[in-house]
């Protein structure tokens, strides 16, 4: 079910490599976005630390201990990326063997957004928008499989919930 095919692969992955224009938008996407999530974090780190020092320790230790968390599950698992599985080479020409699952990319951009909804719901909103894109482009790029994203966005979720905002 959280599996793309190796038709279905191929069907995606070749559109954005044969269309320039999507390429490049996804190409936008996949390598820009997380930047600025990932710019984001310290910048929210600094905010907390000044304005909001009730926060600082929450912000700082909940996304770096899903970081944590996830890139041990990743070792632990060992999954294939979906360019490894199938023989043929992803959008961007990633080369990574295994550690596809969970999505570190979205797992991040998914607790940061959720930080960031604690402190500002505009902005939170704003970053969870931009966790899905995150999300998304993986995808399309061929570098993760549907369940990847889905497991990375819920570890997040879960530890977001419970140690964000019931903690």
């Amino acid at each position: 079910m959280f599996e793309i095919n190796k038709r279905v692969y191929l069907k995606i992955t070749d559109y954005f490599k044969d269309n320039k224009k999507a390429g490049f938008c996804l190409g936008l996407v996949y390598k820009l976005l997380p930047f600025v999530v990932f710019a984001a974090y310290p910048i929210m780190l600094v905010y907390t630390l000044i304005w909001q020092q009730d926060l600082f320790l929450q912000t700082l230790l909940v996304p770096a201990g899903v970081f944590i968390l996830v890139t041990i599950l990743r070792k632990l698992i060992g999954e294939q990326r979906p360019y490894e599985k199938y023989g043929v080479p992803s959008v961007f020409g990633k080369t990574t063997k295994g550690q596809s699952m969970p999505s570190r990319h979205t797992a991040s951009a998914v607790i940061i957004a959720l930080a960031l909804l604690k402190i500002n719901f505009c902005i939170g909103i704003i970053a969870l928008c931009i966790a899905l894109l995150i999300a998304l482009s993986r995808i399309l790029a061929g570098v993760h499989f549907i369940r990847d994203i889905a497991v990375g966005a819920g570890i997040s979720i879960l530890f977001g919930v419970v140690f964000i905002f019931l903690i």
